[in-house]
């Protein structure tokens, strides 16, 4: 119990002096004994963040996190949350101002995805045949309708939950939207259009 409220005490430090972000980034994270777990970040700041996973740490555990966009991230859990936990970020004082410098650009992507979507051009790929994997392991066959840097339409029977973490080939996201015959799919990162061309043929070159 000593331990805990010990934990607690820098957390709230941290809430002061840090601000919390609400970001939408992917990542994979390993516990003590070494098993490594998908998970999803809630929110973040240079000091804490707040992680959305199956398998839940457990405090005082040690935790070595890969985002995307933020690289590798090292901690200590602090909390148990109902579908996740929260963990201090153990860093220096420059690994803290870097991820401040990253945290601002994540936290303004989002009124740029918009302008950014359109500025995307859409194809319809040479090669539309691809595979869909949810993050349990299931796999469908899908169409890829068109696709772009940062998205694709894809028409495919089953309609997994919007929010849910899917592989599209070998990119990652999540499902964003449905439509009659299918969803869309907003890639974790924007991708490179080598990348794209390679697995698809869609000409984004």
């Amino acid at each position: 119990m000593r331990a805990a409220a010990i934990d607690h005490t820098p957390a709230m430090a941290e809430r002061r002096n840090f601000q919390r972000v609400r970001v939408k980034i992917y990542g994979r994270f390993m516990l003590e004994d070494r098993t490594e777990h998908p998970c999803q970040v809630i929110d973040m700041s240079p000091g804490n963040v707040s992680l959305m996973s199956k398998r839940i740490g457990q405090p005082g555990e040690k935790v070595i996190a890969y985002l995307d966009h933020i690289g590798r991230v090292e901690g200590v859990v602090t909390r148990t949350l109902q579908d996740g936990f929260a963990m201090t970020v153990v860093a220096s004082e420059r690994k803290r101002d870097k991820l401040a410098a990253q945290l601002t650009w994540l936290a303004n992507k989002h009124e740029l995805d918009l302008p950014e979507d359109r500025r995307h051009e859409r194809v319809a790929p040479r090669n539309p045949l691809s595979v869909l994997q949810l993050l349990d392991g299931r796999q469908y066959p899908c169409r890829v309708i068109d696709l772009s840097l940062s998205g694709a339409a894809i028409e495919i029977e089953v309609k997994p939950a919007i929010g849910v973490q899917v592989t599209l080939g070998t990119m990652r996201g999540q499902v964003v939207r449905h439509f009659e015959d299918g969803i869309a799919i907003e890639f974790a990162v924007v991708q490179r259009a080598e990348s794209l061309d390679a697995e698809f043929g869609g000409r984004l070159s």
